[in-house]
């Protein structure tokens, strides 16, 4: 005899109640749309879009009135970047960064966004991470979100932008300002350190001082136009004062990359060595540091062969990052005005946005050579720190190549 199985019990359908169904509605749409308003106030959407377009004048008084009453009781907000859309404009800046982890990019960050801020634009980032290859994503990544221009610090003379002067598709017809580095694929105004008068000034510096032995340190130059700009100029330097002074150039590449880790740089240290060998007994030996990083890596050669800047080696540096006067005696650099480049590369852009129209623009900022005691007198060592302006003051606006 088989079990009888219990019956089945006749359940109500689950049906929610009207305050359950009014939640529920309220968390599936949390903010009212222009429909609602046009509903509310019996109107179309376009009568609401007129005014909030300002165009009330086209409306009536008492549909004017009506929009606003219903604007008012729904507590409607019309979303910035629709507005701006529909006015042709979303107000946003894409801002493509080389290395956010550098104080340089950082810098420029600030101050291109208090620029765009002022302005009413809004800044959107994309760092590159040193990784060139994803320079053409990143502008189209910035450029789905219909940006209205870009402020590029590019990886260089990269494949992934074209090597070609007309290339600029890639640019979707925005304007552009470059920061730092010159790309010949871009026709585009460009904004950078003064970098050859702040190597002639950092290396006079050390020839005044008495430095006789000089080795200038850079990341790899590849296609980096700053690098390179830099480079030259030390080279120039050697030249004019080739009567009283030998230089040699560095180039870190791969040894530099793997000393991230901590491990340490033999190139480096071999390279100091060989400085100090060159220089003699007299200690006349000077480094150039091409930038913050390649001082950060210098600094831990020093510490690992325990020699003390001024003391065994002299040393002027590229950028003037916090730290620098508490290493030693304190690290003479050239400080970069980084906050003015940012500033500089935000208003340029933002006359082009203005119907600016005509050729690419350049504008060489001056640096400020910050005086410490790394590079005191190969014989007094005076431990004296003082600035110095390295060229005049530029005016507040873009200039055409060759007229700052």
């Amino acid at each position: 005899m088989s079990a009888r199985r219990p019956p089945k019990l006749a359940l109500p359908e689950a049906t929610p109640s009207p305050a359950v169904r009014a939640t529920a509605a309220s968390v599936a749409r949390t903010r009212p749309t222009i429909a609602d308003v046009a509903a509310e106030a019996g109107v179309s959407k376009a009568t609401v879009s007129r005014f909030f377009n300002h165009r009330e004048r086209l409306l009536s008084p008492d549909i004017a009135t009506r929009v606003e009453a219903a604007i008012a009781k729904l507590a409607y907000s019309p979303s910035p970047m629709a507005q701006a859309l529909s006015h042709g404009r979303s107000r946003l800046i894409g801002l493509v960064v080389a290395d956010i982890t550098n104080p340089f990019s950082v810098a420029v960050l600030r101050g291109a966004e208090k620029v765009c801020q002022e302005a009413g634009y809004l800044v959107m980032l994309f760092n590159l991470g040193n990784e060139r290859e994803r320079e053409r994503d990143a502008i189209a990544a910035l450029a789905s979100y219909q940006v209205d221009g870009f402020i590029l610090n590019t990886q260089g003379q990269s494949e992934a932008l074209g090597k070609n002067p007309t290339d600029t598709d890639i640019l979707q017809g925005r304007p552009a300002v470059l920061v730092d580095r010159r790309h010949a694929a871009l026709n585009a105004d460009f904004v950078s350190l003064d970098n050859q008068s702040a190597m002639r000034a950092a290396c006079d510096h050390l020839v005044e001082q008495g430095w006789r032995e000089l080795l200038y340190i850079t990341q790899p130059l590849e296609d980096v136009s700053s690098r390179q700009e830099r480079a030259s100029a030390f080279s120039r330097c050697i030249k004019v004062h080739a009567q009283a002074v030998r230089g040699q150039l560095l180039e870190l590449g791969k040894a530099m990359k793997g000393a991230a880790d901590g491990a340490p740089d033999g190139t480096l240290d071999a390279a100091i060595r060989a400085l100090r060998e060159r220089a003699g007994a007299n200690g006349r030996g000077a480094i150039v540091a091409g930038n913050s990083v390649v001082t950060l890596r210098v600094a831990a050669a020093m510490a690992r062969l325990g020699w003390r800047f001024g003391r065994e080696l002299g040393f002027v540096g590229f950028d003037d990052p916090d730290w620098a006067p508490l290493i030693g005696p304190g690290l003479t650099m050239v400080s970069q005005p980084t906050d003015a480049i940012g500033q500089s590369a935000a208003q340029c852009l933002l006359e082009r946005l203005g119907g600016l129209h005509g050729p690419a623009r350049e504008r060489l900022l001056p640096g400020r050579l910050v005086v410490r005691g790394s590079s005191a007198a190969a014989t007094t060592r005076p431990a004296t720190r003082s600035q110095k302006q390295l060229t005049p003051p530029e005016p507040p606006e873009c200039a055409a190549p060759g007229g700052r």
